[in-house]
């Protein structure tokens, strides 16, 4: 495909995934929700904004609210502090976590407690001070909800695998005495209203490749780089004209890497896989594609 139509067709990148399943999920949340005690969204602290179901809010109420930012360790520290501040601004309570390594885990269970306060100041008035705190864990696909279940529990009890949509039912954890989570599956939105948030799940993982160009998802992710973090593509790649469009960024960095055809052209499909695989691998640095001033 030639540059002048990569351009063309780059303004259009759009994402619709909305399977069946997802919409009996947000019947049982609502069945569900007399039985719990207050709501564990996780997210990805890459993508604050767009990896946050926005149906959420009306569905679980005036249900306290805590927001796990997950796999923080892979985003911009400072970037996932003003996220953290935002929402506390808001009255919801928010810690940045890494199911991979464990950090912030230790920070849940007293961050549900102080969520919970009153909840267990009534139960301590009624002499119900054994009662366990119900907490739902919610979120879209691939953000890790079984991953954190297993860490928060101690061992492998949950399902966990890298693909949208693996957990399909509703399963009870009882991680002590004092505490119970629910798992359920992923919840997707019926239609992206906004084609960056599509673009912003593709960037990171969370729905499949192959229902995307390749390629326009590259060069989408180079532009907001080349913006925001110029000087770790740099380090990553070598020198790069930032002068140049998206497309021949990529075949900059296509043709650095010894990702040449035939007449010497880049060979921009394979440029724009390993671009994706080193940015959702950490190997280009800690990237978070979400601001808050841009996105709340």
């Amino acid at each position: 495909m030639s540059n002048s139509e990569k351009q063309r067709e780059q303004q259009e990148v759009s994402v619709q995934w909305f399977p069946g399943h997802m919409a009996k999920t947000r019947r049982k949340i609502r069945e569900i929700l007399p039985l719990i005690d207050a709501v564990a969204e996780v997210v990805d602290a890459r993508i604050p904004y767009s990896s946050r179901n926005p149906e959420i809010n009306q569905l679980i109420g005036n249900k306290p609210h805590i927001i796990l930012l997950n796999k923080s360790d892979m985003a911009d520290k400072e970037v996932t502090d003003r996220w953290i501040r935002h929402y506390k601004s808001q009255g919801i309570a928010a810690i940045a976590i890494d199911c991979k390594s464990g950090r912030g885990i230790n920070l849940f269970k007293d961050t549900v407690k102080t969520a919970l306060a009153e909840r267990l100041k009534a139960y301590a008035e009624k002499g119900m001070t054994g009662k366990p705190l119900r907490v739902m864990v919610v979120g879209i696909p691939n953000v890790g909800k079984s991953s954190f279940i297993n860490r928060i529990a101690g061992r492998s009890r949950a399902k966990v695998e890298n693909r949208p949509g693996v957990t399909r039912g509703n399963q009870w954890f009882t991680i002590d005495r004092q505490l119970e989570l629910l798992d359920t599956p992923g919840v997707l939105w019926p239609k992206f209203e906004d084609p960056a948030v599509g673009e912003r799940l593709a960037f990171t993982g969370a729905v499949k490749d192959r229902i995307l160009d390749t390629e326009l998802l590259a060069m989408r992710l180079l532009e907001y780089l080349s913006k925001n973090y110029a000087q770790l593509l740099v380090s990553r790649y070598g020198e790069l004209d930032f002068e140049s469009d998206s497309y021949g960024l990529l075949c900059q960095i296509g043709k650095k890497r010894g990702m040449v055809i035939k007449g010497g052209e880049t060979d921009t499909e394979r440029a724009a896989n390993m671009l994706l695989e080193e940015y959702r691998s950490c190997k280009i640095g800690l990237i978070s594609l979400e601001s808050v001033d841009d996105n709340a």
